[in-house]
């Protein structure tokens, strides 16, 4: 059974909507990465730089809010074993192993299944109000476990369906990335590439998918769709800023990825719920992986917020001709965090070496002081 329903973004830059209409399935088939807790195949990034920052005491309540395989939350233990944390994920694998590590520490691990969008209800199901964390930590982007099960679409070296659906089937109504291809016009399509992954060649690409269309082409698997843009780019592989081999379709799997999951309107409501939850002199500690990400991160750090969403200008207000009275303005202008981190903190050469997906980390950190 299929539906048109609507998909709804903003933009990083503007202040502004852009509606998709794509063809939703409503049935799929969900398939989960084999479990072991005590060798999980993702490995935590900046891990001693996230337990500096955060600073955990004898009975802190934190949430990680991308539990992952529980590496970060399993060093914050070890350092500190009086801690009680909520691990969420919107992932039903993370899910799992948070439940498995929730079994090995009784009381101190609390397992949630949702989105950032879907955290104050959660919490407001456990008790928890606001302006009683201690501590919040995001690890954004997307799992190991994600990248190395093709049957999740998110690897361009992995062959499998173009699913991408971080959610699983939890959501139905989710478009898979497949479904954004074979559904979305051309215009809609080249603003998913320019605007989420920031791919120069958008508009060349996106025309040659819709074209693709009426030769009955159906780009169905991770490999055809790399295939297919290495094809129109007359190459498989550029360089990137740091003279690495970058596959021409990465930037294109990374939008897909972003718009499927709604990545950084979550990620922009993920900070809003931080503030809201973190209790005066809490802590925050993101790793981004990405400019998009980064920048929603800083603007909000920076106060360069309107109407809980971040400024194209680094005002508070764009409209000169409001006024407003003193005391308003006043609070406009008082900063909600003291940012600790004065530059970001990226990872070693060493950690690099070690673990090749750390080299785009990204950390800030910063203190909720209203």
């Amino acid at each position: 059974m299929y539906v048109i329903s609507r998909y709804i973004f903003r933009t990083q830059s503007r202040h502004t909507y852009k509606t998709f209409y794509v063809l939703n399935r409503f049935q799929s088939v969900d398939k989960q990465t084999p479990m072991n807790i005590e060798n999980p195949p993702h490995i935590p990034v900046l891990l001693n730089e996230v337990i500096e920052y955060l600073k955990p005491k004898k009975g802190s309540v934190l949430i990680d809010m991308t539990f992952g395989a529980g590496g970060h939350t399993k060093a914050l233990l070890e350092n500190t074993p009086a801690l009680k944390i909520i691990c969420l994920d919107r992932d039903f694998t993370a899910y799992n192993y948070a439940i498995k590590l929730s079994e090995k520490h009784p009381n101190k691990i609390i397992p949630l299944l949702g989105k950032f969008s879907e955290l104050p209800r959660l919490l407001k199901d456990l008790g928890i109000k606001q302006n009683s964390i201690d501590g919040i930590l995001f690890d954004f982007g997307c799992s190991s476990m994600q990248f190395d099960t093709a049957e999740r679409g998110f690897s361009i070296s992995k062959d499998g369906p173009l699913d991408m659906r971080m959610d699983g089937t939890r959501f139905p109504n989710t478009p898979t990335a497949a479904e954004v291809l074979a559904n979305a016009d051309e215009e809609d399509l080249y603003r998913i590439f320019k605007i989420y992954g920031e791919e120069k060649n958008s508009r060349k690409i996106a025309r040659a998918i819709v074209e693709a269309r009426y030769t009955f082409c159906s780009l169905q698997t991770t490999k055809e769709l790399a295939n297919f843009v290495a094809g129109i780019c007359d190459a498989d592989f550029r360089k990137d800023k740091l003279q690495r081999n970058v596959h021409f379709a990465t930037k294109i799997f990374q939008a897909l990825r972003i718009f499927v999951n709604n990545e950084l309107n979550e990620i922009n409501y993920g900070m809003i719920v931080a503030h809201k939850y973190l209790k005066v002199g809490g802590r925050l500690v993101t790793l981004s992986f990405h400019s998009l990400e980064d920048t929603i991160v800083k603007r909000h750090l920076t106060g360069h917020v309107i109407d809980n969403v971040i400024g194209s200008l680094p005002l508070k207000y764009c409209d000169h001709g409001t006024t407003t009275d003193e005391e308003s303005m006043k609070d406009i202008m008082s900063p909600s965090w003291k940012i600790v981190t004065k530059h970001v903190v990226l990872p070693t050469d060493e950690e690099v070496e070690q673990n090749a997906r750390s080299r785009s980390a990204k950390l800030r950190s910063a203190i909720k002081i209203r």
